[in-house]
């Protein structure tokens, strides 16, 4: 590919030198050149430090992708840093188990509603999948209800667009729901009388639930025999220390939990009433990193510290500012049918709608282009972490200014199209 823009040209080599031997150059969708514009973004970090990032060519951003929502306190955090150093002086994976996996263990059941036993993942598709394939043991059933995003295994990606490589027998298992809908659950429940494992559905994204919605969708699994599954691998330690089941108000049968609970580290955890977790004695869940001491280390520093300092509270209050900074510069745009801003302070997700001049995906492409090149690594939300820094928030609240009043003048002369130079990007699949 030919390098246009100078600023990227490092990044824009290491990519194509990828390419050559991995897939799309990256080793997840999210972080590759499908999500973000070639030539326009750096492609390829660096380092990073507190709530910044820096890429191969230098360039330095406030990074509001926060390595996929896992970095809740910032990168580099000394206490989480002094924690994996101590325990590399030590050792990382061992023989046989080590206390470290229940000190974990005992934090979490302290501090989640629903948590009296737990197991240890690398991450968020491991747990998912080892909460369906519990629910499926201990119902005898095989059909599974879902709502919302749940990893990359057969399970739940064969119910999407994104299905190669999964027989279609799997897929056929497995039945999506629209969040918010009651009816639509319980038309499911109808139609395959005493089939259903489980519900398992992310607590909230974009939408907040209506009132009694989640209690609803509890009861509902609950009179059809169904166990009640909350994926909490992104509102975990973010919306509450107990994660959105703490907020809501609501315990379910089983939950999941991962990204910031390792601040960055490979770990995630199942969690659930023992008298369905008592089950995997029997199960085969097994892996040989689940007890990796590193990320254990690291988990146990980031409960302690979220649980010392108001880390939680900070960042719902820095997202509470910027998203009604953020708002305020999109009205004054008059770009409000353009783009909306969704989700709770602590995850606020932006949404481009189509406009005459350009359809949404023109429209979010040229977004990323002039957040990047204003210093700012964003996609499409506000993923803020406890580091992040008053002036880092300035900085980003001009890029915004700038890219917004960019973006209002070209979709007012009809010429975003022309002067976008950078391919488009679009969504992997639809997932909310």
């Amino acid at each position: 590919m030919t390098i246009t823009n100078k600023r990227y040209q490092q990044g824009t080599r290491m990519l194509e030198r990828a390419e050559r031997i991995i897939p799309l150059g990256a080793q997840t969708f999210s972080r590759s050149r499908v999500q973000f514009p070639v030539g326009h973004a750096p492609m390829f970090l660096e380092s990073g430090a507190g709530g910044r990032v820096w890429d191969l060519d230098g360039n330095e951003y406030i990074d509001l992708i926060c390595g996929l929502l896992s970095v809740i306190l910032g990168y580099r955090d000394p206490d989480v840093d002094r924690a994996i150093c101590q325990q590399l002086e030590k050792g990382i994976s061992f023989s046989m188990a080590t206390a470290l996996e229940v000190e974990l263990a005992e934090r979490l059941t302290r501090i989640i509603p629903c948590a009296e036993m737990v197991r240890f993942g690398k991450n968020g598709s491991d747990v998912t999948t080892a909460a369906v394939r519990l629910a499926r043991a201990v119902t005898g059933r095989k059909r599974i209800a879902a709502s919302g995003y749940h990893g990359w295994h057969d399970w739940y990606i064969g119910a999407t667009n994104r299905n190669l490589g999964v027989p279609p027998e799997v897929a056929t298992l497995t039945h999506k729901f629209p969040y918010n809908d009651i009816e639509a659950l319980d038309q499911l429940f109808r139609s395959h009388p005493e089939e259903f494992a489980a519900v398992i559905m992310e607590p909230m994204n974009t939408v907040e639930p209506y009132d009694g919605y989640m209690e609803e969708v509890q009861a509902l699994a609950k009179e059809n025999g169904a166990l009640f599954i909350l994926d909490e691998i992104i509102t975990g330690f973010r919306f509450a220390m107990g994660g959105a089941q703490q907020l809501f108000g609501v315990t379910p049968d089983l939950a999941t939990f991962g990204k910031s609970m390792g601040n960055g580290m490979p770990i995630a955890a199942l969690v659930g009433k023992v008298e369905y977790m008592r089950s995997f004695e029997d199960i085969f869940f097994s892996t040989t990193f689940g007890g990796e001491t590193l990320s254990l280390a690291a988990a146990i520093a980031v409960i302690d510290k979220i649980e010392r300092e108001p880390v939680i509270d900070n960042i719902w209050h820095k997202g509470a500012r910027l998203a009604d900074t953020v708002q305020a510069q999109i009205n004054g745009c008059g770009l409000s049918d353009v783009i909306t801003i969704a989700g709770r302070p602590c995850w606020k997700i932006l949404q481009f709608h189509d406009h005459p001049a350009a359809d949404r995906n023109v429209i979010k492409t040229f977004f990323l282009t002039s957040m990047i090149a204003e210093g700012v690594l964003i996609n499409a939300s506000h993923n803020l972490c406890y580091a992040h820094s008053k002036a880092d928030l300035l900085r980003v609240e001009k890029a915004y200014s700038v890219t917004l009043e960019r973006l209002s003048e070209c979709l007012k002369k009809g010429n975003l199209v022309e002067v976008l130079d950078a391919p488009v990007v679009r969504p992997v699949f639809a997932v909310r």
